[in-house]
């Protein structure tokens, strides 16, 4: 029976480089590539007809020959079709992976010659345009319905997966500001690769006794409905039982239906009470530093988003997913699918986001802190530096931030606003005005000032030179530099960029500004009440900005809507444990941030590599193919390289599918070497063409079809000159 079971390890589509080599930790079982062949061979056998046994002993003897068969056939026939594992070679890039870890060197000339013969084989067809179109990311996602027995029914991780596949179905990758205004989409793809599944009563029981005893000992509330519950209380029991999953194979979302509570309620997500001057942002949600979040249908319900006009507001009436408990009561089908549109919400914005700005990959990330101060007695109040350094460091120290070889260093300089001209030019030009209407006791037109972001953008970049004289910025010859432009201006006016913002960031730079007044009504509400925009405090807001510029990571409120060709705004992720909006004042990073920040730097420099291979594709096909353009040695090494380079991008998505970033990083560095070589080898070959001339002879003159194109001619013409003696009418005779 174990030979059995190792013949059918043998052909599964991991291939005998896991059998002969370690698997990679932390990888899910799950594969594209799986192979059924010895499954339907399996399974043909009726193991309870009276011939099962004899049937089972002649698999078992002829099973330990085929066992050796594949074993000798390596050595003499290479990989079949292109689907397949080349035997081996996952066995070499390994090591080459373990022994170059940056990928330096170019892999194909250490290449075994097996492995190239391999590589060229004829039924090893090379990649076309298409197939590198088609490249998808796997995302796996395990949903888990916590509730007792009456909330989720055992139906209803079937119920739901079946909306699942239904609602949410395979899309690009965006960007919301590209290079090319034009070109919003990459060439990689994205599909769910989901699993619904119902938790454990324990921790149903648990979570519910632990929030009814919190419920029964806290007060209610004056100013609010809404009883204030920590969200610590629930998550650090979510939390241990994220943990308890070994492997971690994707994302967790936790749901929770935990039944009806004394007492209505939302989770806070700082210490303190709301006051009279001053309201907290409750919500339902949260997102953990670790690949979990969860969400409370109990909670609520809460509203939130523009207070007057705008898009993207959470309302407090039923229609909205997130408060699908809140109001009449449903069907399990019609809460279910509710619950589905909930999910795809969480996928779309925070799992698959669209990137802000394509960031290529450098090694060496610095920030250059230019602090542009007006009075003499400086305020660190809402200002500190050290704590903005320390928000990111603290995720690199935790490997969660950089990839590879990658450095990230903070530089501060200051510049006396009286001693720059520049900056107080900018300043003045950028200042505008809006006008807005009030009802006191008759409407009263007020006169507003702001400063507009794009202008200043403009005046900085043009007077780059002189910034960098004033600020005594020293030269940086390698790796992405971003300045950080902070006006500090000594007036009691208020002056946001852009009417509403305290910072905003540029591909190139981030510019803020704050004055001496501190804090003014912001045009959000949140549980009824308006918010306040602390403009003295800027930390939160740059710690956004510099995520958005330097690894463009985008708010959690915003998302490209390919079907509306514009960027859709949805406010509902925006509480909670996000760096982003105005309704939450955490500036520490989830792993929503942490891994978009590592993956956007991974699918600018795939979606890179795969146009620049579409490019060499077309100018081949433009030079009449790849065998009329390259000779014989040179086709050789054309297709090896190309088989390679297609390779190493599998390899990569599914490094990718699995959050290994730093493998992804490897396999994408590795196939740079070989997409160079199939430049070169192209290049080289358009350098050999020579014009030529190739004479033919011309065709015998076609005497058979002139000759019966005359016959038939002459005998038109005499039958129209002979008309009146062959079609004369008889009668006219007598």
């Amino acid at each position: 029976m174990g030979v059995v079971v190792f013949f059918f390890y043998l052909f599964d589509g991991k291939g005998l480089d896991n059998v002969l080599s370690q698997p990679q930790p932390g990888y899910p079982d799950f594969d594209p590539t799986y192979s059924p062949y010895f499954m339907y061979h399996f399974q043909s056998v009726n193991w309870h007809s009276p011939s099962a046994n004899t049937t089972f002993r002649k698999m078992t003897t002829t099973t330990t020959v085929l066992l050796l068969l594949p074993l000798l056939m390596s050595t003499l026939l290479p990989a079949t079709t292109s689907s397949a594992p080349i035997l081996g070679l996952d066995t070499f890039l390994t090591s080459q992976s373990h022994h170059d870890p940056q990928a330096t060197n170019d892999s194909f000339l250490s290449l075994p010659s097996s492995l190239k013969k391999s590589l060229s084989h004829p039924s090893l067809h090379p990649p076309t345009t298409a197939s590198l179109l088609s490249l998808q990311l796997s995302v796996p996602i395990t949903v888990k319905l916590v509730g007792p027995t009456s909330s989720f029914p055992s139906s209803s991780p079937s119920l739901l997966s079946s909306f699942l596949s239904s609602t949410i179905s395979s899309d690009h990758f965006h960007v919301i500001t590209p290079f090319n205004p034009n070109h919003h989409q990459l060439s990689l793809s994205h599909s769910l690769h989901l699993d619904v599944s119902l938790s454990s009563p324990s921790l149903s029981t648990h979570l519910s006794e632990t929030l009814k005893s919190h419920l029964s000992s806290t007060p209610s509330s004056l100013r609010s409905p809404l009883v204030s519950v920590s969200y610590s209380i629930v998550d650090q029991i979510i939390k241990q039982d994220f943990e308890k999953e070994n492997p971690v194979n994707g994302i967790y979302i936790y749901i929770l239906n935990l039944g009806s509570q004394s007492k209505s309620y939302a989770y806070s997500y700082t210490p303190g009470d709301d006051s009279p001057g001053f309201a907290k942002c409750s919500g339902t949600i949260w997102t953990g530093k670790d690949r979990y979040l969860w969400i409370d249908l109990g909670a609520g319900p809460v509203d939130y988003g523009p207070a007057l006009s705008g898009d993207g507001v959470l309302p407090r009436g039923e229609f909205h997913h997130l408060t699908t408990l809140h109001g009449r009561p449903k069907s399990q089908k019609a809460l279910l699918s509710d619950l589905s549109s909930l999910v795809w919400s969480a996928y779309q914005v925070l799992l698959v986001p669209s990137l802000r700005i394509p960031v290529p990959f450098e090694s060496s990330l610095i920030v250059q802190f230019i602090h542009i101060y007006a009075s003499d007695a400086k305020d660190s109040n809402g200002l500190d530096w050290n704590s903005i350094e320390r928000t990111f460091m603290d995720e690199v120290n935790d490997k969660g931030l950089l990839l590879g070889d990658q450095t990230l260093r903070f530089k501060k300089y200051e510049v006396k606003l009286a001693d720059c001209t520049i900056c107080s030019f900018v300043i003045s030009r950028a200042i505008t005005s809006y006008t807005s209407r009030y009802l006191f006791d008759n409407y009263t037109l007020i006169v507003s000032e702001y400063l507009d972001s794009k202008r200043m953008h403009r005046m900085i970049s043009e007077s780059g030179e002189e910034f960098r004289k004033l600020a005594r910025l020293p030269e940086e010859d390698f790796g992405r530099v971003l300045p950080v432009y902070v006006f500090d201006l000594d007036v009691n006016t208020i002056l946001l960029l852009d009417r509403y913002h305290q910072s905003v960031a540029f591909k190139d730079m981030v510019i803020a500004v704050r004055t001496k007044n501190t804090q003014t009504v912001s045009d959000y509400s949140c549980n009824g009440r308006h918010v306040f925009t602390q403009t003295r405090e800027l930390e939160r807001p740059l710690v956004g900005s510099i995520l958005q510029s330097m690894w463009g990571v985008s708010p959690t409120h915003l998302v490209w809507s390919p079907r509306h060709n514009s960027t859709f705004v949805d406010y509902t992720w925006s509480v909670g444990h996000t760096p982003f909006g105005p309704f939450s004042e955490i500036s520490s990073l989830s792993f929503v941030q942490k891994d978009a920040a590592r993956r956007n730097f991974l699918l600018t420099s795939l979606n890179y590599s795969v146009m620049s291979a579409i490019d060499v594709l077309e100018s081949i096909a433009a030079h009449g193919g790849d065998r009329k353009l390259l000779k014989q040695n040179q086709h050789t090494e054309f297709v090896q390289r190309l088989n390679l380079f297609k390779y190493k991008l599998d390899k990569a998505i599914s490094a990718l599918s699995h959050f290994d970033f730093e493998m992804a990083l490897y396999f994408l560095r590795s196939s740079d070497h070989d997409l160079y070589g199939i430049h070169s080898l192209v290049y080289h070959a358009s350098q050999d063409l020579e014009a030529s001339l190739v004479c033919f002879k011309d065709p015998p003159f076609p005497w058979a079809s002139v000759s019966m194109s005359a016959g038939v001619l002459f005998a038109v013409f005499y039958v129209y000159a002979k008309r009146d003696k062959l079609f004369s009418n008889k009668r006219k005779q007598f």
